[in-house]
């Protein structure tokens, strides 16, 4: 059942890291990043979820 989840999780954050990526290419998190210096909050929030999700994902797939 661990694997399953492992796998459900590796698969959810691969899926936010993709829209995280596609976020902090947008235009509109361009154009905050040129005038405040940060990409916007939804492309951080994506990518460290995406991250995290990930992690968790691959660290249960390959516990005994």
């Amino acid at each position: 059942m661990n694997k399953i989840i492992g796998l459900a999780l590796l698969v959810a954050g691969a899926i936010l890291l993709y829209f995280g990526y596609t976020e902090y290419n947008s235009t509109a998190s361009q154009v905050t990043e040129m005038v405040t210096g940060n990409p916007t909050d939804n492309a951080i929030w994506f990518l460290v979820g995406g991250a995290i999700a990930a992690i968790i994902g691959v660290g249960m797939l390959l516990k005994k």
